[in-house]
């Protein structure tokens, strides 16, 4: 099992889209019972609070549903239970590695950085650019499972 928790500041926008946009993808790809996928925040802010209309309407429109998901906020535990910890900027970076005490394993990535780049998924939150975000968190996702597929893992 692979295990993966994308993160992000609220877990409203970034890190939910990431996470239902992998589950969409392993599942087409017939992977859905090798991979344990979900998101979280960073902040308080937002917990339990559903995810923002945004990410909502932007993957309604490419037929994904985020039904039922609600911010829930990293733990510390978080880091022994999944293989790659994935931040969407290095704002998030930087605060996952405080929360966690560190990375002492390589697990924490930035998500564009599958893709070759030092990018940061610009937060939709402030942009109000969703489709932005989406083409970002597609290409983040594609290049990670291509990661995965030369590595052997899947």
């Amino acid at each position: 099992m692979i295990k993966i928790l994308f993160v992000c500041h609220g877990n409203i926008c970034r890190s939910p889209m990431a996470e239902f946009v992998l589950k969409d993808m392993v599942k087409k790809a017939g992977l859905a019972d090798r991979f344990e996928i979900a998101s979280a925040a960073t902040s308080t802010e937002e917990i339990g609070n559903p995810v923002h209309r945004g990410t909502r309407e932007k993957l309604r429109q490419v037929g994904i549903s985020v039904a039922g998901k609600t911010a829930v906020q990293l733990r510390k535990s978080d880091y022994d239970k999944y293989d790659y910890l994935i931040g969407m900027d290095e704002w998030n970076i930087r605060n996952m590695l405080r929360m966690l005490g560190g990375d002492p394993e390589g697990k924490i990535h930035k998500l564009l950085e599958f893709a070759g780049s030092r990018r940061d998924v610009a937060d939709p939150w402030y942009t109000g650019d969703f489709e932005t975000t989406y083409q970002d968190v597609v290409t983040g996702c594609k290049e990670l499972m291509k990661m995965l597929k030369e590595k052997g893992v899947i």
